[in-house]
């Protein structure tokens, strides 16, 4: 037996042991007269397996019920599972959309404005192309150069959907293929043009950058996501994205930078994200490319 909040679903197999306690038959000689092994038999009292057209017609012959009975409380329990299941998720779901800064990202337009919790969960199962919001936990579905990221921390759920973001907007970039040795024959390049302000040497950079397999993408900061950049692999590109610059160009070019350390470094292919010690390097790395009062991140 299954249940959710609204629904209960109970196998066929709840009906066939009622059958056998008033018959006094044990599931051994039930077997043998179905003539199938006991332990299938014991998967589907316990609805492990499903309800055959052939193994309604042989409960047929063996306890004397018509067919086709059987048949339609098979189906009736698999629809109940789907209902049970559709509920539990959506209520593990509320609990996570609940984290996400949706407002926010409804007002840059990232997904649609939503009337109710439920809405946002439909809305952001879309956003992230998962049948499910716990499926975030997964690494291969969230690959970024950044420490673990958590469903239950609001600050990493904010920067999954930061790198979402980036995904699509990164999607629509015509870049060449990945080359980590060409994006370091680049580096005095970048060293270059870094000293611009940020409007100048921005198209210049994702020009640089696409050349060498990398989508450089530019996004408003997200509150809560306590974050300046972040890289990650998607698909047959890097994506690389930092955060709109306002005040502090400094802190961008060291975002930039720091983010090329992570390529650069080979911390991207870690599935588990990047350690203190990564990060620390990362910086160091950073450190080397600018000039000595760059701003840490």
């Amino acid at each position: 037996m299954t249940r959710s909040r609204s629904y209960i679903a109970t196998p066929p197999g709840a009906t066939i042991k009622e059958q056998l306690i008033d018959r006094g038959m044990s599931q051994k000689e039930f077997a043998a007269r179905m003539d199938m092994s006991e332990k299938h038999i014991s998967k589907l009292i316990n609805g492990d397996v499903q309800l055959t057209t052939d193994c309604a017609v042989r409960l047929e012959f063996v306890l004397g019920v018509p067919a086709g009975f059987w048949s339609n409380l098979e189906t009736i329990y698999r629809e109940k599972l789907i209902k049970v299941k559709a509920e539990n998720s959506m209520e593990r779901d509320e609990i996570i959309a609940k984290q996400f800064p949706y407002r926010e990202m409804a007002k840059y337009g990232w997904v649609p404005e939503a009337k109710n919790t439920k809405e946002k969960v439909i809305n952001l199962r879309k956003y992230f192309g998962v049948v499910e919001l716990s499926l975030l936990s997964n690494n291969q579905i969230t690959r970024i150069a950044c420490h673990r990221l958590a469903i239950t921390e609001k600050s990493d759920l904010a920067l999954m959907a930061w790198a979402q973001r980036a995904k699509v907007v990164a999607r629509e970039t015509c870049i060449e293929s990945i080359n980590v040795k060409k994006l370091i024959g680049k580096l005095d390049d970048i060293r270059g043009i870094a000293v611009m302000s940020p409007d100048e040497f921005m198209p210049e950079m994702q020009a640089i950058l696409a050349e060498c397999g990398i989508a450089l993408v530019i996004l408003p900061h997200l509150k809560g996501s306590f974050l300046h950049g972040a890289t990650f692999i998607d698909g047959n590109k890097i994506v690389l994205v930092l955060t709109e610059p306002e005040e502090e160009p400094d802190q961008l070019r060291f975002s930039l930078f720091h983010e090329l350390g992570h390529i650069i470094l080979g911390h991207i292919e870690n599935p588990n994200g990047t350690t203190e010690q990564d990060e620390a390097d990362a910086n160091a790395w950073a450190r080397k490319q600018l000039i000595p009062d760059s701003l840490e991140i």
